[in-house]
């Protein structure tokens, strides 16, 4: 009892040395930032694959942004109500309990972080063979080194990185803006109405279903936003309309470039590309202006994996802060001359390294989007347990169209985890397995502490 209450007292106390600096323009920013990284310029090629058509390919684009509207503003009210600095971690243990706020922890820490951190290492290398021949062997290693160079540069300076983070973020709108207008103007190919599978391309419900699975890669970051809640000025209001309006001008620009891409080449030539939006740019602006492109889809790239690798090595230092990881003492130490928490860093770094070993960006993207959206599925119907605990609180924020608004995130979560059992059964094993682990170790660890 006397452990809970401490822990408690340090959340209260944690939250209210944050200072309440971020208002809506620039959650709003924060939202697109993190969700628009490297999805938007690679996933066409697994989406339109699997779709098998054109059309159904914007339709899994268009499917994939309902799903995560639906949630993100059934989780919006779910924030507004529990405004806590830890977003899903904070949600799901005030609803839930702290066994499964461990869980979701525990598999950011193993999976889902060094998963991320790897796929976009992998994607940047792949990006810098339009300027560097390289092996298949040659993009791994380069891969590394981004990734050790990344790290580095936040164990030096936290402020460096968010440097990084903020010319990155700028330096993804040319491309996009790009590839968006002269696609649309300049475009010859006219075929994103076509409901015929191309050769390469799959059909049916379950490749369906995992056209929406990359999908929701582009999408992921939304609700990372809830990490800031103790930072915003007005969290109740500003939180949910954040990310609300971050998400739809997201999801018009993810249709639009998608739209581009297939105004300017055959889906069959799509389907087969690993890096469809420089090979647009290619046909748009000759190798001389697809050069810039290039270039800042890598920028965007180096700036999703800094941003990722900057918040992600936060969790099992802040899980070890409350002594909810496994040698607690080494994760949640601080590297004194850089003020860093640099071992929880070496260790995401090393998972990471393992997975560029050992992967591929599309296997590990939607191994870690699969893993994530079972605690996704779980934090959108946290809002019936919330309304039954909270029945006559005024609220802040409503998700509209109660419950069907919540409905439709579930069941489309659901399609999709059960969609990724079926297509793709081994990662889908592997990351319910890893999830289960985290049982016996929370109970292990529960136990250790409360023997102190």
């Amino acid at each position: 009892m006397k452990n809970s209450k401490d822990s408690s007292k340090k959340a209260e106390l944690a939250e209210s040395s944050l200072k309440k600096e971020i208002g809506l323009p620039e959650a709003i920013t924060m939202v697109i930032g993190i969700v628009i990284g490297s999805g938007i310029f690679f996933k066409a090629t697994t989406v339109f694959g699997n779709a098998g058509s054109s059309l159904l390919g914007i339709c899994a684009w268009i499917a994939g942004g309902i799903i995560t509207m639906a949630s993100a503003l059934t989780v919006a009210e779910i924030a507004a109500a529990i405004p806590k600095t830890g977003g899903v971690f904070a949600y799901l243990k005030e609803l839930y309990g702290e066994q499964w706020a461990f869980l979701f922890g525990w598999v950011q820490t193993v999976i889902y972080v060094p998963g991320v951190v790897a796929a976009l290492s992998i994607v940047f290398a792949t990006q810098a063979t339009y300027f560097i021949e390289l092996s298949k062997a040659g993009q791994k290693i380069l891969g590394i080194f981004i990734i050790l160079f990344i790290m580095t540069i936040n164990v030096l300076s936290t402020k460096l990185g968010s440097k990084v983070q903020f010319v990155a973020t700028l330096a993804k709108l040319i491309p996009i803006v790009a590839i968006i207008l002269f696609g649309l103007i300049n475009g010859g190919e006219h075929n994103f109405v076509n409901l015929n599978v191309v050769k390469g391309g799959t059909s049916g419900l379950a490749g369906f279903g995992a056209a929406i699975l990359g999908t929701l890669w582009a999408y992921d970051g939304w609700i990372s936003v809830g990490n800031m809640a103790g930072e915003l000025k007005k969290p109740k209001k500003d939180l949910p309309r954040s990310i609300i309006i971050g998400l739809t001008i997201i999801i018009a620009v993810y249709i639009l470039v998608n739209i581009a891409l297939l105004k300017v080449m055959p889906l069959g030539y799509i389907i087969t590309s690993n890096k469809p939006a420089s090979d647009a740019a290619v046909i748009l602006f000759g190798s001389n202006g697809a050069a810039l492109i290039a270039g800042g889809i890598m920028i965007s790239i180096f700036g999703a994996l800094n941003g990722y690798l900057m918040t992600g090595v936060r969790i099992p230092y802040a899980m070890a802060q409350e002594k909810l990881m496994p040698f607690s003492q080494f994760f949640g130490k601080v590297e004194e001359r850089f003020n860093t928490p640099m071992n929880a860093f070496i260790f995401e770094v090393f998972l990471a390294i393992l997975y560029v070993i050992s992967g591929s960006f599309d296997t590990l993207t939607n191994l870690a989007v699969f893993v994530m959206w079972i605690f996704f599925v779980m934090t959108v119907a946290g809002i019936f347990i919330l309304r039954t605990k909270q029945k006559d609180i005024k609220r802040e924020y409503s998700v509209p169209l109660y419950p069907f608004i919540p409905l439709i995130g579930i069941v489309g979560g659901l399609y999709i985890i059960i969609s990724t059992m079926i297509t793709d059964k081994y990662n889908a094993l592997y990351g319910v397995c890893i999830t289960l682990i985290g049982i016996p170790i929370y109970l292990y660890i529960k136990r250790k502490n409360n023997t102190n």
